[in-house]
């Protein structure tokens, strides 16, 4: 048995954006660093933020995330005041900025965040490139979803 200390394992998923699939058709998907201070990947560690109310804006060729929520630890260094929902930065290099850009101006798509989560160590956001859904499309993607469900539920009990 190996001595020393345990160390815990950050979650590989900090925060899901369940809603995005159901207002979005993703069509892309692309995974972006994020520039983040000290305090809030602290707090990522420990699994508070929530990507659910964001958006991603692209403006002068960068790409920033709006209205994510990081929720800054009590034990937060005391010389700085954390706000929980600046914008942060997108990490992207420049020929996905430019496709994501081409594709929101000529093509009429939307860039929403999916989820959050770790990578060898760095946070990760992975955003899709979406176009809106009709309220018909959602009630179809529901149904699908619900005989799915059922389907699973009709093998299972014919299997025992």
């Amino acid at each position: 048995m190996k001595k020393g200390k345990d160390k815990k394992v950050a979650p590989a998923k900090i925060a899901v954006n369940k809603k995005a699939r159901f207002d979005y058709t993703i069509e892309d998907t692309l995974q972006a660093g994020l520039a983040l201070e000290g305090w809030e990947v602290k707090s990522l560690r420990e699994g508070r933020a929530q990507v659910t109310e964001a958006y991603v804006h692209l403006r002068n060729g960068e790409a920033w995330l709006l209205g994510a929520h990081i929720t800054p630890l009590a034990t937060a260094s005391t010389h700085i005041r954390p706000d929980p929902t600046r914008t942060r930065k997108l990490l992207l290099n420049r020929h996905e900025l430019d496709r994501l850009v081409g594709a929101v101006e000529r093509k009429g798509y939307t860039v929403v965040p999916l989820n959050l989560h770790w990578s060898k160590g760095r946070v990760k956001l992975d955003i899709g490139l979406a176009k809106g859904k009709q309220m018909h499309d959602k009630r179809a993607a529901k149904k699908a979803q619900d005989w799915k469900r059922e389907q699973g539920r009709i093998m299972k009990s014919s299997n025992q």
